[in-house]
């Protein structure tokens, strides 16, 4: 068969042209993908650069800490239930917890609080907070992804003697407000 060529040679000038721009394509390549993998890796630094500031802005100032846990004592102390529901986050709750928060914070301290702070969670208090809870109609879980924890102790002096308790909700943040969250049904 004259005049054919054989497979995978090049045939003529134009084919040697073809095979000389795909070996300095292929040469070229490399430093282009590594270009890519650099400014991929760059958007993703400053993404989550931004992500972690984004959260530092949204996340609760000590100052705004304090005048929560403030108010809190002092409505506490003054049985002050209006105030108390108002830290409450009802928003989608179950109502049979939310009667029981209620009726819990209407109790009031009884005894002198001997100190009431927010703490950081721990790793059994994340786990706790995200797992299904048993609720008065079933299962149920915090609507709000839970910041930290408010602790309260409370010390009660008498004639018989003295006691000390202690009680823990969790916080969160909603709309800049620190927040205690009602459980609700799980979604």
């Amino acid at each position: 068969m004259p005049g054919l060529a054989k497979p995978n040679t090049p045939r003529g000038r134009t084919q040697q042209f073809f095979f000389f721009e795909l070996a300095c394509v292929a040469e070229i390549e490399p430093n282009t993908v590594a270009a890519m993998k650099t400014s991929t890796k760059i958007f993703a630094v400053a993404g989550a650069l931004l992500l972690t500031l984004t959260f530092g802005i949204m996340a609760a100032s000590p100052e705004q800490e304090k005048a929560f846990t403030d108010k809190y004592k002092a409505a506490l102390e003054a049985k002050d239930t209006a105030t108390l529901e108002s830290f409450l986050y009802t928003q989608g709750s179950d109502p049979g917890a939310l009667e029981f928060y209620k009726m819990m914070q209407s109790g009031g301290a009884e005894g002198k609080i001997s100190k009431i702070e927010l703490v950081s969670l721990t790793p059994e208090d994340v786990k706790k907070a995200t797992s299904p809870m048993d609720g008065p109609t079933g299962k149920v879980c915090l609507n709000l992804k839970p910041t930290k924890k408010l602790v309260i102790k409370v010390e009660n002096k008498d004639a018989n003697g003295s006691s000390s308790s202690s009680s823990e909700n969790f916080v969160a943040e909603k709309d800049g407000k620190i927040v205690i969250p009602v459980p609700g049904p799980c979604k």
